[in-house]
């Protein structure tokens, strides 16, 4: 669901040295210079990324809701309107690595600043699109000046806390995704009510200058980045680095299929409830939405879940707890469908929250890359995930989008369980090499 990369490793952007003497400042002095929980600028950094993360989810999905209402408005079908979120999800997904790599050399804070600006200006021009082309394509431009936000985040994170407080830092900024997800959907389904879907997105754009403005004065000048030149050959170096990497691998594929999950029930589920036997208006409609804030907590949590089960363990629940969502939600009884809402939503951040952290502490090197990549994997999964979700659900109806869903999960509990035989199989390894040694 609706998740969850850092600290950039200067070889990507400039020499050796700078890789050595960038690991040197960080050994050296991460216990007294990187912020903590309760230390002084945590607060302020934490709710400046937790505003990104509002007005990135509010403004990446705000059309998702309305888009029985852009259907009627533009004459179009469900798959053809679910492009209006599939394109901005795809167009994050294919610019977060190129411009992850722009922000190594001008910096995290930069590059996420001009990208809320442009993405929240887009914003301010979507309400009058003149047809679903013009629509879509404004949508893409604005989900490609987004792409700046994600990678660029957890990136600042990893270079200014501390590895121990890393989780729980990542963990808000997807809480903030959460806040943005449902209040953007909220807000839309009751305006667009007595207003129509054009002032909706209006007031999201609205909403997201004022996020945008707010964390660009509250977020703290970063203490730990080092810039350094563009070099395309050390980028592709870093990232097939990361791609031959076993676990990152299979991280970027959780962080898909979940978001594919994700992505097809929230594309459709205002299409289901629009129709019998509920016949809900859009502004209750909107108001379903608020099942997002069991996601805000789940995500929130998810370093403690860690600490108790461990990162598979952790996986695995949060898999069983989307599964036993897709399933409740097929009774035709709107207690049950929101109860499947509330599993599936619990579960997915949750999962999104554990693998976009496990692959910022995996990645050793080019952690922004790193980071980039499982973004790019993870919008990926949500623009697939909305277009075959509506696709599955005009074919088959809700079974169908939940047949979708059950079986991008099996995909996630498979390549979780590869990992624990890979886990085993390594420790064995390690102890036989420890007797042979003895």
């Amino acid at each position: 669901m609706p998740s969850a990369s850092t600290g950039a490793p200067t070889t990507v952007v400039a020499s050796s040295a700078a890789v050595a003497r960038t690991e040197a400042v960080s050994v050296g002095t991460s216990a007294d210079t990187r912020l903590a929980p309760g230390g002084p600028g945590y607060r302020r950094m934490s709710f400046a990324l937790f505003l990104a993360g509002v007005a990135t989810f509010a403004l990446l999905y705000s059309t998702q809701a309305l888009l029985p209402l852009v259907s009627a408005d533009f004459g179009v079908s469900a798959s053809t309107a679910s492009w209006t979120v599939s394109a901005a999800t795809g167009a994050l997904a294919l610019f977060v690595l190129p411009l992850s790599a722009l922000s190594e050399r001008f910096g995290r804070r930069t590059l996420m600043t001009a990208s809320l600006a442009i993405a929240v200006t887009v914003g301010l021009l979507v309400p009058f699109a003149p047809s679903v082309g013009v629509l879509i394509a404004l949508r893409a431009v604005q989900g490609a000046a987004l792409a700046g936000l994600p990678a660029s985040a957890t990136a600042f994170l990893a270079e200014e806390v501390r590895p121990k407080a890393l989780i729980t830092a990542i963990g808000l900024f997807v809480a903030g995704n959460s806040v943005g997800g449902m209040s953007g959907r909220i807000i839309t389904g009751w305006v667009a009510q007595e207003w129509g879907w054009r002032v909706a997105v209006g007031v999201i754009g609205v909403l997201a200058v004022g996020c945008a403005v707010a964390f660009r004065l509250l977020l703290p000048a970063p203490r730990h980045f080092r810039a350094g030149s563009l070099r395309p050959a050390v980028l592709v170096r870093t990232v097939r680095g990361h791609l031959a990497n076993p676990l990152l691998r299979r991280l970027y594929a959780i962080g898909a299929l979940f978001m594919t999950v994700f992505g097809a029930v929230y594309t459709v589920i205002g299409y289901r409830l629009t129709d019998a036997p509920f016949s809900l208006p859009q502004g209750v409609i909107g108001s379903v939405f608020l099942v997002y804030l069991v996601g805000t907590v789940s995500a929130s949590t998810a370093g403690k879940l860690v600490d108790r089960l461990g990162r598979r363990g952790a996986l695995y629940l949060a898999g069983a707890t989307t599964t036993a969502g897709l399933l409740v939600s097929l009774a035709d009884s709107l207690p049950l469908v929101l109860l499947g809402l509330v599993l599936i939503t619990a579960g997915f951040f949750a999962g999104h929250a554990v693998a976009s952290s496990s692959v910022s502490h995996t990645a050793k090197e080019g952690r922004a890359q790193a980071s980039a990549l499982y973004q790019s994997a993870y919008y990926l999964g949500s623009s697939a995930g909305g277009t075959l979700g509506a696709v599955a659900y005009h074919s088959g109806g809700w079974a169908g989008t939940v047949a979708l869903g059950l079986l991008a999960v099996a995909g996630v509990a498979g390549i979780t369980l590869a990992g624990t035989r890979a886990a085993r199989t390594q420790q064995q390894q390690r102890r036989r090499v420890v007797a042979v040694q003895h």
